[in-house]
């Protein structure tokens, strides 16, 4: 996506396998910020900037799905526990999410969500909009090589859904061909599930997470643990916003279940 595509609106950056997962989990378990970065030169480069608090930046980020050599932590959310993150910067660097935020930058106000901060990203966008007279929300799908990946377009159809069952009387949400797509596909998927509830959905969208590329591709890689954390749908209230003037992003809160 060129920087223009999102010019003045609200981006919500999502990248479910595994960056947004990843960082919204670290932001939650008490990391001070996290930057991301386009390279591994940049990454280095970034984390070696002081920054006040615990020294030592920590690394993060993957290539091929696999940690960089030398860095503290992978992309798995299962990396960044409370007694690694906590207090700590980061800076992060990942093969499709951290670009995807990037080609996001003339957006007024960049978010990250994902399946885990679905309800809380979907809020505060709504809240983020109005207070700021601010039209157009873009979901940005990270995808993989370009290409929109099945995890991706659930979370997106999932956030609509949500956004019209918290308004649905509103009258002012004007959906495109690909958004309304992505709600048929998030509904046709929860029906699958025995009921209604949370562990049926969650079952349901474990399901689709492991039958897709990107999930077939972290089982190949023995990084199978990740697919039940990034498929744990409303399980976190903290939202990513990006500092446009540090490049860091950090946790703006929201409203979770």
């Amino acid at each position: 996506m060129p920087p223009e595509g999102t010019g003045g609106g609200i981006a919500i950056v999502i990248d479910v396998l595994r960056a947004s997962t990843t960082i919204v989990t670290a932001l939650t378990h008490g990391a001070l910020g996290v930057r991301p970065a386009l390279s591994i030169e940049e990454a280095r480069v970034a984390a070696a900037t002081p920054r006040p608090g615990p020294p030592g930046t920590l690394l993060g980020g993957e290539r091929g799905g696999i940690k960089i050599e030398g860095f503290d932590l992978g992309n798995s959310p299962l990396d960044y526990t409370p007694d690694r993150v906590t207090g700590r910067w980061i800076v992060i660097t990942t093969t499709n999410g951290t670009a995807a935020i990037d080609a996001c930058r003339n957006s007024s106000v960049i978010f990250v969500g994902a399946l885990v901060n679905r309800l809380a990203v979907v809020r505060l966008a709504r809240a983020t909009a109005i207070s700021r007279d601010i039209r157009d929300i873009h979901l940005v799908c990270a995808g993989t090589d370009g290409e929109v990946t099945e995890e991706d377009l659930l979370a997106a159809g999932a956030m609509l859904w949500a956004a019209s069952m918290e308004a649905p009387s509103s009258d002012h949400d004007i959906l495109d061909t690909a958004s309304h797509t992505a709600i048929a596909r998030y509904c046709a998927l929860i029906k699958e599930g025995p009921d209604g509830s949370y562990a049926a959905i969650k079952q349901a969208l474990l399901k689709a997470l492991q039958a897709s590329i990107g999930g077939r591709n972290l089982v190949a890689l023995g990084m199978d643990r990740d697919l039940p954390a990034a498929a744990a749908i409303d399980s976190l209230a903290v939202v990513p916003i990006l500092d446009h003037e540090t490049g860091w992003l950090i946790a703006a809160g929201g409203g979770g279940a």
